[in-house]
């Protein structure tokens, strides 16, 4: 028996029948506030937002129900209290007195009873459960402040904690046993209750070992209050007290942690930040550990039939019929992964996984010579993907051709081939079991001792007393009990068989699982390879690569992400990871053609085996690709300089004017980027690469105005100002006594999203340059070589011809070439500077490259493949514009686009936080993209130009997916 509240004794709890009305007479006679109040949802009380003739919010009126106690209350109060003083860093909602001091006031004329009321101090920010989609950092915050609440009621007793909930899950069981009948399916209250008695038997099994303590018992998405940020949400804040009881400490975490499967997007692995944050406040004990994932399926199985029974005692409860729906999502995914996989995950997230001694077989299934038997390799970095990504079968084919007599795969690895193009979900592509190929028919044998079912034709099962052996593709099996090293079937010639094993009991494993639950999976199956005479793999336990890199590589060479996927693989428009997952690659403008090339791969050996030197030596290539290069470029532009990157490219471009100008001053266009170089740097102007661009520049350097006809100072028909002032700018300079040397831009403007200049622009500029004697240059390293579709160089969509073109990125496919194409007059006054001379640039090889693939560009139609499926991609994009107000506009041209995200459409104010968090969650789902722009808040789209419009496709349904929801 319990002091206070008793569900087991009074299983109805319709919530107060009190109206908005009722409820602003209980505040002007209780609070003397004449206020007005708006219902809350609630399922056992009624709660109202108090408002203010100005809108301010008061408070929440809290009518408790009359079957909870003044004692009960009083321990809710002294809790919040508590932890209010004990962890400051959290906002609690405290109770505030009444107008004659008190806590609470008790009413009786709108209720049947007596029941407490109370006006809690509100916390601003709303709740986590307004929050669609919850990023990890938001689930860690949760994680974060249960375990901080839990940590405060550590010690705190209470007379008012004695009671029996329904939500404290040591009475789950009761709980579903008694409301299962209010669900009204059949089939889902029997797997209800199939679910929760598998949950008590273990719960019930660990009672002794679980410490108890006072718990806040409904710390969910719902009774946690954040503060918003842009493109972030932070669990900060703590209400709702009223199901505060003396149960499992645990059970705090459990009811916490099943919140977040209520959300959208949310898999079991959405859990493991908010466990990993509460276990770094207040740690988890092993027993707690094994018992948090069955009081996690006992908690939603609980809600499923509460809210069944509270629908019939309150069919009018708007909140109880959408918390419905949440509990059913709960409840599917807390049961779509097996209790020991989940347990097993959670213990190695937490770093209490332990290791597993190998399967040792009393007799063995096949002798396999070890020095002839193949193990096929199909990670990521395997040389079988080099020509094409083949089946594992095809592979082991081609192995048992070359004379193997026994092929077999490896256990826990991610395979590659497994992996689908495009998917929004992570794949199943770690192996639980091996896969076993021979060169004829051969007998199998068993292991061990035990009996053998038949379940499928083909399928069997070796139940042993430890270890059980389950065989698909079997021939000729047996049944019925067999002894260590009887014939159990055979092994076709070039099966597979496939072969898994797991510790007696343990749940069956799917052949192949996804990467982020194989650590639970891989626990509970071990590696069959000994059963064969091989010895087990070991397990590769990877250092932290980030960790090298940064104690090795200098940290200011920034990586994409905050926790990146490692990338070993590409091929065409797609990357892959270590841990087979393919992206598709939206920022890739450096391999124009795709990556891995066959082609490039193919003249990049040939030439290597031949040669690569330097341009002094005499050779046919770098005659030949200087000759294709001028033959791209209108006259009078002929004479090629090669060197190897993009800032070299441009630095050569400024120091090719000031020669030919014998002047000094350069003008440069604002938020732009042309290199890292001294030359390139000085007149780079974008913040977002340098933040104190602006400040920094040389006095040689002068900035014309961004020409952004979307943000910038002049907009729409007026954008044809930015030529005006700019001219006006460069013949100010040269009536000053410095005429500029050059002018350089990009005629696109990339690095500040793929806009376009305003028509004309760079015509009228180039004019007003050369009037002053000084030179044109066409940054044309990220925009040119046929990435705008209509226009091969990007000064041609501006019909205008500059003196000097820079260009890189797409010339070598990746590999480091880039060139500067001008007059032969410009580079001849080069001379009075010396010579010039690249090492690299130019050699053998990077030629040969050059000139593969501009034949690919041709030949495989990739200009008009960026016209095409970029103009589709760009319509579609307008599209999601039409749809989503965070989009502003849709910049560039071909397959070079930025999408600008904008919290407001009038003010234009820029989204960076929300840009960064939606390109994590693009990773999440299978897609590479990054912000741009000085203020990061461009999605520059620009992947390789082989991309087509599935692809195309796939990139704007999953950013559809992300607005809609959340990040």
């Amino acid at each position: 028996m319990s002091a206070g509240f008793n569900f087991l004794e009074q299983r109805e709890l319709p919530a107060p029948a009190v109206d908005e009305v009722q409820a602003q007479r209980i505040l002007a006679q209780s609070y003397g506030l004449d206020a007005s109040v708006t219902s809350l949802g609630s399922q056992q009380d009624r709660n109202f937002t108090v408002h203010g003739g100005d809108g301010t919010v008061h408070g929440v009126l809290k009518v408790a129900n009359p079957a909870f106690t003044e004692v009960e209350l009083c321990a809710q109060d002294e809790a919040a209290h508590l932890i209010a003083e004990a962890e400051p860093a959290l906002r609690v909602s405290v109770p505030l007195p009444n107008s004659a001091g008190e806590k609470y006031t008790t009413v009786t004329d709108v209720v049947d009873g007596t029941a407490f009321v109370r006006l809690l101090r509100y916390l601003p920010g709303g709740t986590l459960l307004e929050s669609g989609y919850l990023p990890p950092a938001a689930v860690a915050g949760l994680g974060d402040v249960a375990g901080r609440v839990s940590r405060a009621l550590r010690d705190f007793t209470h007379p008012g904690l004695d009671r029996i909930l329904q939500w404290d899950l040591r009475f789950g069981m009761d709980v579903v046993d008694a409301l299962g009948p209010h669900v009204t399916d059949p089939a889902l209250r029997s797997r209800l209750q199939e679910a929760a008695r598998d949950a008590w038997s273990r719960l019930s099994a660990l009672d002794d070992a679980l410490p108890r303590q006072a718990v806040h018992l409904d710390l969910t998405d719902a009774n946690v209050v954040v503060t918003r940020t842009p493109g972030a949400v932070s669990p900060d804040g703590v209400i709702d007290f009223g199901d505060l009881s003396h149960t499992w400490a645990v059970s705090e975490l459990a009811i916490t942690a099943s919140s977040v499967l209520g959300h959208v997007g949310a898999e079991v692995t959405s859990t493991l930040p908010a466990i990993g944050a509460f276990h770094a406040v207040r740690p988890l004990s092993g027993a707690e550990v094994e018992a948090l994932w069955p009081m996690l399926v006992l908690r939603t199985a609980v809600l499923i039939v509460s809210d069944a029974q509270q629908a019939v005692l309150d069919p009018d409860n708007a909140y109880i019929a959408a918390q419905s729906d949440s509990g059913m999502r709960m409840f599917e995914a807390a049961t779509s992964v097996p209790i020991d996989v989940m347990t097993e995950l959670i213990a190695a997230y937490l770093g209490q996984g332990q290791p597993r001694p190998p399967v040792r077989p009393a007799a063995l299934m096949v002798a396999v010579d070890r020095a002839t038997a193949v193990t096929l390799d199909l990670s990521t970095t395997s040389d079988l993907y080099d020509d094409g990504f083949a089946t594992a079968g095809d592979h082991a084919g081609a192995a048992l051709r070359r004379g193997a007599p026994v092929v077999v795969t490896r256990h826990g690895e991610p395979r590659l081939c497994n992996a689908p193009r495009l998917s929004q979900e992570a794949p199943d592509v770690v192996a639980t079991g091996i896969e076993l190929w021979t060169a004829a028919r051969t007998e199998l044998a068993a292991p061990w001792d035990g009996e053998i079912s038949e379940e499928v034709s083909g399928r069997l099962t070796l139940r042993g007393n430890e270890f059980e052996l389950t065989l698909a593709g079997v021939t000729e099996p047996v049944r019925g009990t067999v002894s260590a090293g009887d014939v159990i079937g055979s092994a076709a010639q070039h099966g597979p068989v496939e072969i898994s094993v797991r510790p007696v009991g343990a749940p069956v494993a799917p052949m192949f699982v996804r990467s982020d639950l194989a650590a639970g999976w891989l626990a509970v199956t071990r590696d069959p390879r000994p059963l064969l005479g091989l010895p087990p793999l070991t397990t590769d336990d990877r250092d932290d690569l980030l960790a090298r890199r940064d104690a090795s590589f200098a940290p200011v060479q920034e990586f994409y992400y905050r926790t990146p996927p490692q990338i070993e693989r590409g091929r065409r428009h797609y990357l892959m990871s270590t841990r087979a997952r393919t992206y598709l690659d939206m920022v890739n403008n450096v391999t124009v053609l795709g990556h891995a090339h066959p082609r490039i791969a193919e003249v990049a050996a040939r030439q290597l085996h031949r040669l690569n030197t330097n341009s002094r030596f005499n050779y046919e290539a770098v005659v030949a690709f200087s000759e294709r290069l001028a033959g791209l470029l209108p006259d009078p532009l002929d004479t090629v300089f090669l060197v190897n990157s993009g800032s070299e490219a441009s630095d050569l471009a400024i120091r090719l004017a000031t020669a030919a100008t014998g002047r000094r001053d350069v003008v440069a266009v604002r938020e732009a980027y042309h290199g890292w170089t001294y030359g390139t740097d000085a007149v780079s102007t974008s913040t977002a690469d340098n933040p104190n661009a602006l400040a920094t520049r040389p006095d040689w350097v002068h900035t014309v105005e961004s020409p952004n006809s979307f943000r910038g100072m002049y907009r729409g028909a007026e954008a044809s100002r930015y030529a005006v002032d700019a001219v006006a700018q460069i013949e100010a300079l040269a009536a000053s006594g410095r005429p500029p040397a050059a002018f350089i831009c990009e005629s696109v403007y990339g690095n500040a999203g793929g806009m376009a200049l305003p028509d004309g622009y760079l015509r009228q500029i180039y004019a007003a340059i050369r009037a002053g004697g000084g030179l044109a240059i066409s940054d044309e390293v990220q925009v040119g070589y046929g990435r705008l579709g209509q226009w091969f160089w990007g000064f041609q969509q501006q019909d205008a011809v500059p003196d000097i073109v820079s260009v890189a990125k797409s010339v070598g496919n990746g590999y480091p070439v880039g060139a500067v194409i001008t007059t032969r007059a410009v580079a001849q006054a080069f001379a009075t500077e010396g010579y010039f001379f690249s090492s690299t640039g130019g050699s053998p090889l990077s030629c040969a490259i050059g000139m593969a693939v501009l034949d690919v560009l041709h030949e495989e139609g990739l200009q008009d493949n960026a016209f095409r499926v970029g103009g589709h991609l760009k319509g579609r994009l307008e599209g999601l514009r039409d749809k989503h107000p965070l989009i502003g506009t849709v910049h560039g041209f071909g397959l070079y686009l930025g999408v600008e995200m904008v919290r407001d459409p009038q003010t234009l104010e820029p989204a960076p936080e929300e840009t960064s968090a939606i390109c994590d969650r693009m990773l999440d789902l299978g897609v590479v993209i990054q912000p741009t722009g000085d203020h990061q808040n461009i999605l520059k789209t620009k992947p390789p130009l082989c991309i087509d419009v599935e692809a195309a496709d796939f990139y704007v349904d999953t950013l559809d997916r992300v607005l809609t929801e959340g990040w």
